[in-house]
């Protein structure tokens, strides 16, 4: 893929300095870090090393990357050893994605509360693929699956929804077989749908009782239990989404279609179109209209909002894992799985495990790092290392 002209970097470079001194007062901790970290991702200012053709002599420098994961340059690597590590963990089945999302009068509550109210999220979606597919009337096994997080739409305002990736199939209660979806069936989504809604406000009320929810702005009013009441009730009886798509062609298309999703950021810099005169222009999916492709043009100070509503919480897991891949006991019911399957047991190697990252750069662009780009038959060697500078030079408007 190539290099995208235009990049978030670029935005919050040219356009963060003003933000901050404007807005300072209202931003968190976390998204002062993360602005920090994208403006300096792959600058001098993280350092990095220099490397030499070994065969004509050109350098180049490499800056180290931040790391951050609401960065939208470091992703592709990091989705690579997330693949790498999930591919022992297939199973001969169909997988199928089913998506939760919040309605929106949750999503106000969630902005105000997003620890909370997201780990209420992941408990609810959670708890109910798990019951639902318990109970005998309708698979009556243990499935495994994996939620990701997601706090976006295409349009960047707050759309909080968790994609989960399910095992078309599940153990038995004894253990001894493996129980089959109905062809191109999951689970009935109107039961889903229900009993999501149902835990979902039982979670939020709980929480609101013990006093973890805070209300400020225009949902001040909701810290009278009267008013919270009627608002929960208002969100009772609106219809919630849950959607079930159609299941993968197969294990090796659950990889490849996942890895859409699990270290997605709010916006990538391919979408990036224009970065002039104090607005930024970019592409976004209209689901509302049939999927269209069309442009949005955005004030950076309305961009660089944007883009920070999806900064999660310190340490806030955003992929987590249930049923039979829960971190307890996945290697054990993993094992079980495969032998009711008849698969062969993963042989990985500890060369596969611990590849170095120009290599995964190779397998996912089709491009080497290693390759000179002057001569194209010389080998890039690190030669030195370039110490990171503490203070990067502030970078000003240049439109």
């Amino acid at each position: 893929m190539d290099r995208p002209k235009r990049e978030v970097a670029e935005v919050f470079r040219r356009y963060g300095p003003a933000y901050r001194q404007q807005h300072g007062a209202s931003l968190s901790t976390a998204q002062r870090r993360v602005m920090t970290a994208i403006e300096v991702c792959r600058t001098a200012g993280l350092g990095g090393h220099l490397e030499q053709c070994n065969r004509c002599g050109h350098e180049r420098p490499c800056y180290n990357s931040c790391r951050n994961r609401h960065c939208p340059k470091c992703q592709s690597l990091a989705r690579a050893h997330w693949l790498q590590d999930r591919q022992s963990e297939l199973l001969d089945t169909p997988y199928f994605h089913v998506v939760f999302t919040l309605p929106e009068p949750i999503r106000a509550v969630a902005y105000q509360n997003k620890k909370v109210v997201y780990s209420l999220l992941f408990r609810a979606a959670a708890e109910t693929l798990l019951t639902i597919a318990r109970d005998p009337k309708h698979l009556g096994a243990e499935i495994g699956f994996f939620a990701v997080l997601h706090t976006w739409g295409q349009n960047l305002l707050h759309h909080p929804h968790l994609h989960c990736v399910v095992t078309g199939g599940g153990l038995s209660p004894d253990g001894r077989r493996w129980i089959r979806c109905r062809a191109g069936f999951f689970l009935p989504v109107r039961v889903l749908r229900r009993l999501f809604r149902r835990l979902l406000l039982q979670y939020l009320q709980e929480a609101y009782e013990a006093g973890q929810l805070q209300f400020f702005s225009s949902l001040e009013s909701l810290r009278e239990r009267c008013c919270w009441r009627r608002y929960l009730a208002a969100a009772r009886q609106t219809e919630w989404w849950v959607y079930s798509k159609a299941p993968f062609g197969g294990p090796q298309q659950v990889l490849q279609y996942v890895g859409r999703y699990t270290h997605r950021v709010a916006i990538s810099n391919h979408r990036l179109l224009d970065i002039e005169g104090g607005q930024v222009c970019f592409r976004w999916k209209d689901y509302r209209q049939g999927h269209q492709q069309k442009t949005m043009t955005l004030a950076a100070e309305e961009f660089i909002r944007r883009f920070l509503l999806h900064v999660l919480p310190d340490r806030f897991q955003r992929i987590r894992y249930y049923g039979l891949l829960g971190n307890r006991y996945r290697q054990r019911k993993l094992a079980l799985c495969r032998q009711l399957l008849r698969m062969p047991q993963p042989q990985t190697s500890a060369a596969e495990v611990c590849r170095d990252y120009r290599d995964l750069y190779q397998q996912l662009t089709g491009n080497s790092l290693w390759q000179c780009p002057i001569c194209h038959q010389g080998r890039m060697l690190t030669v030195g290392i370039m110490a990171r500078i503490d203070r990067p030079p502030a970078i000003t408007d240049s439109s």
